[in-house]
């Protein structure tokens, strides 16, 4: 009866909080808001000046008393008041897509290994940003769900999560997570290495933005189409603005060697995996999700190197929030594979 009344009355809503994006589900809607996760803050009245997509806009480009703020790194909450006012922001603007009087429940999705301490810090932001039941899952799972993965049933599925501060490397089976490995090499790293690699080889300086924009555009692990893109800076010799042409072989030196780190990471977890589940990944594969498997050639450079078949998701951008609202709209078919912190498995 109480179920009912809720379903009529609130709002289900499931949440990709990342590093670099944050995507939010809305039940009977699909993916409502897909925004950086980025707040600007007036330092000097502590006043929220904006979120998301505006918030991104001002990287770089603040005075001193406005700081830019990303509150999530390396998928966990590093600013506990600040992804309170973002999480409150991306509800309220889903929940004005379909008003209702109930307080929503929300699904939120973690990264694997992170601590009890960490996943109360996630609920207890969410519940002061105005939901009503909180549920966590843990990222990849989510995203095997979210592309229909049969991870209720006794095969093995591995699914790579490579997301803006890290990558979730799963073997799930049974519902649940049989090995998993999380890495710091993801997104944002690779952003740095080419900070790194432009200063070290072209005496250039440039900014985050421009980084992940090189990136996307001419990023590329294997041999190429010889692509190349402007890029401009701040020369190091001579503190004068400057331009210069870059390629996606230089691109790929920047970001080869975190690359191979993430290589090993999948071949440790697969090392450790009992030989029955390794059976069924030979035959079944392994899936790439998250921005990070649109990095060109990184699916050849894996099938190359673990000698299974791979296969990057359908929209693996939006894998994990599409997860979340598969568990919301069958939520009692999926609630084994939630992380309810109402249990006491997860101490208060």
């Amino acid at each position: 009866m109480f179920k009912k009344i809720y379903q009529m009355f609130s709002n289900d809503i499931g949440i990709d909080l990342g590093t670099a994006n944050t995507l939010v589900y809305l039940k009977g809607h699909g993916i409502v808001i897909n925004e950086p996760s980025v707040v600007v803050v007036n330092q000097k009245t502590g006043q929220i000046v904006a979120v998301g997509a505006e918030a991104k806009q001002m990287l770089g480009r603040t005075p001193g008393h406005v700081r830019a703020i990303r509150p999530v790194v390396d998928g966990v909450i590093s600013d506990f008041e600040v992804t309170e006012e973002m999480l409150s922001y991306l509800i309220g603007k889903a929940e004005k897509i379909s008003k209702k009087f109930i307080r929503p429940r929300v699904v939120l999705g973690v990264p694997t290994g992170i601590t009890n301490v960490e996943i109360r810090a996630v609920e207890d932001a969410a519940r002061s940003a105005g939901a009503r039941e909180v549920y966590i899952i843990e990222e990849p799972m989510s995203a095997a769900i979210g592309i229909r993965l049969p991870v209720k049933e006794a095969v093995g599925s591995v699914i790579v999560d490579i997301g803006g501060g890290t990558t979730d490397i799963a073997v799930i089976s049974l519902s649940g997570v049989v090995r998993s490995k999380n890495l710091k090499i993801a997104g944002d790293l690779l952003n740095t290495d080419i900070i790194n690699y432009m200063k070290d080889e072209f005496k250039l300086l440039i900014g985050e933005r421009t980084a992940e924009n090189v990136k996307i555009a001419i990023g590329s692990v294997v041999e190429g189409d010889g692509m190349e893109a402007e890029v401009r800076g701040r020369d190091l010799v001579t503190g004068l603005p400057r331009q210069v042409i870059v390629t996606d072989s230089d691109i790929r030196e920047a970001i080869l060697p975190s690359i191979l780190s993430l290589v090993d990471g999948v071949k440790e977890v697969l090392e450790t995996t009992p030989p029955e589940l390794l059976s069924d990944i030979m035959h079944r594969g392994l899936v790439l999700s998250g921005g990070g498997a649109l990095i060109r050639g990184l699916d050849v450079l894996l099938k190359n190197t673990l000698k299974i078949p791979i296969y990057i998701a359908e929209d693996p951008l939006t894998a994990v929030a599409r997860g979340a609202g598969v568990v919301l709209d069958e939520f009692e078919t999926y609630q084994e594979v939630l992380l309810n912190t109402d249990d006491t498995s997860v101490p208060r």
